[in-house]
């Protein structure tokens, strides 16, 4: 799907990513540095956001790609667009990863009552360095996807105003 009701998919897709991204990483931060959320439903809503988050990234950037091919001469901004969009795969993927390990932290930790230390600190440091980078590269993609669509519009608006 490239097209839907005349506006190019990818446009509609970022907005979702722009939202749940961040979310689901905030979601996952809280989950694993705080038990009593952990231990209650938010561990689950926050495995559907990531799962989400996993299934719409690669058809934005999919989305995205056959936007970029329909340009004959892209600009350096678009390009570095492009570059940083591809690297949100792997991300969107470390924060389902991240999630499944929360949901079965949560599993385990509601059938014993035996303290898991060492798992509990390596699923929270996973969950604040996966969730920083996530939220810091989507904020990079969409920094560059609005320069290049809205930069020269802007520029051009500041001229017209100064006249």
């Amino acid at each position: 799907m490239t097209v839907f009701s005349g506006l190019p998919a990818h446009v509609l897709f970022v907005h979702f990513l722009v939202v749940l991204v961040p979310l689901t990483a905030l979601l996952e931060i809280v989950c694993a540095a705080w038990p009593a959320v952990r231990r209650g439903q938010i561990v689950w809503l926050t495995l559907a956001l990531a799962t989400v988050v996993m299934v719409l990234t690669p058809i934005t950037v999919e989305a995205g790609e056959w936007l970029y091919d329909l340009l004959a001469n892209s600009d350096p901004i678009l390009q570095e667009h492009a570059e940083r969009g591809g690297w949100m795969t792997y991300l969107a993927a470390a924060l389902l990863v991240v999630a499944i390990a929360l949901a079965v932290l949560h599993v385990v930790e509601r059938r014993s009552d035996e303290p898991r230390r060492v798992a509990k600190a390596v699923v929270a440091v996973l969950a604040v360095g996966v969730g920083v980078a996530s939220m810091v590269q989507i904020y990079r993609i969409g920094d560059t996807g609005a320069r290049s669509v809205w930069g020269n519009e802007i520029a051009h608006l500041r001229q017209v105003l100064k006249k």
